[in-house]
């Protein structure tokens, strides 16, 4: 029993420091993958740290001078986490101001979807387009078989930006309002695409939406976060030179409460409509215990919030997010956003500057 005991703390142990490194590591802003990786799994380690920090204490009784170090590092470690997270629960106050009254024609409704495009799981997803009933549907990792599918599925959405792929950054657009000058553009990389267009309301109003996609940070994709945070950039600076209301939707591969996420929405002097409604975990779908806001939907503070949801897993690894939004042009008074200051916009220069460097090989 003793052995097992012995075993089990060091494992405790191994666990705590675990959780206290990859928090030291979050907090570099270095942009290789095996560091930015940490910025998304921040409920997770508070999780997993508690329940370590917890069991070293039932097991060891009152802790040795070494354990107190490191259960007070857990500590500090948990604590900068919980720091980060905690705007997207309902225990903070909400950014995103709610809509009163019923839905009129300055009303819009956006479903934002990685479709996955190995999955052929079509028939969840046409259920929940259903029930949702949007305005816009943006489709992400479309290829010519979900391109077509979506096609179908959405007969009344008559007006369609479409550009399938076959490298998991397909997009599409479909909507049922008019849109007005709809441009597919690779802001960054020829093969990763974005959209840009206006919208007209009901009302005949227009705003804009930005689909983006920009690479993640992995083995597999960019070995940096450069490409994104660089993506992410170029779509502020499109922001700050539009008069017009803006909608930035999609699959960032950024969480909310990331470095870059929180760049962004400083530079851009958008809305993120959880904080204070919760996280609106949408990926990873398949697994319940790993999952995290990557999935958003940013716009200016000319608009208020009708609803916003998650809607049910369809086969993909991600859930589609529905969002209904109310043009509300006195709103941008009554709504607080964070302000750029000088050292982000000095980071945002260099950022592109180092990307334009890689991309020129330097």
């Amino acid at each position: 029993m003793h052995l097992l005991a012995d075993v089990a703390t060091m494992l405790l142990r191994a666990v705590v420091a675990a959780c206290v490194i990859v928090t030291l590591l979050s907090l570099s802003t270095a942009r290789p993958w095996w560091i930015r990786i940490w910025d998304f799994p921040r409920q997770q380690i508070v999780g997993l740290g508690l329940l370590a920090g917890l069991g070293m204490l039932a097991l060891t009784g009152p802790p040795t001078r070494g354990d107190a170090v490191l259960l007070a590092a857990l500590a500090a470690a948990l604590g900068y986490q919980l720091a980060r997270i905690m705007p997207y629960t309902r225990l903070w106050p909400v950014q995103g101001l709610a809509a009163p009254g019923a839905p009129g024609p300055r009303s819009l409704r956006l479903v934002t979807v990685n479709v996955l495009m190995t999955n052929r799981s079509v028939d969840g997803l046409a259920e929940a387009l259903r029930r949702a009933d949007p305005d816009l549907v943006l489709a992400l990792e479309t290829d010519a078989w979900w391109t077509e599918r979506l096609v179908a599925l959405l007969p009344e959405h008559r007006h369609r930006l479409l550009h399938p792929l076959d490298n998991t950054y397909g997009i599409a657009l479909l909507s049922r309002l008019e849109l007005v000058a709809p441009e597919l553009r690779c802001l960054l990389k020829p093969d990763i695409p974005s959209i840009r267009t206006r919208v007209r309301l009901a009302s005949g109003e227009e705003v804009v939406v930005l689909g983006v996609h920009p690479e993640p940070p992995s083995p597999t994709e960019s070995d940096s976060s450069l490409p994104r945070d660089a993506e992410l950039v170029l779509v502020v600076r499109e922001i700050a030179r539009d008069p017009k209301p803006v909608i930035v939707a999609g699959d960032l591969n950024d969480v909310a409460w990331s470095r870059t996420s929180r760049l962004f929405q400083r530079l851009s002097g958008t809305v993120d409509p959880r904080i204070g409604r919760g996280f609106l975990n949408s990926f990873d779908a398949t697994r319940r215990w790993l999952r995290w806001p990557l999935d958003h939907v940013f716009y200016t503070p000319d608009f208020l919030v009708r609803e916003l949801r998650r809607l049910p897993a369809f086969g993909s690894d991600h859930f589609p997010i529905l969002i209904e939004l109310e043009y509300h042009p006195r709103a941008a008074a009554r709504q607080e956003v964070e302000e750029a200051d000088h050292a982000d916009h000095r980071e945002a220069r260099a950022t592109l500057a180092e990307a334009a460097t890689l991309a020129d090989g330097g």
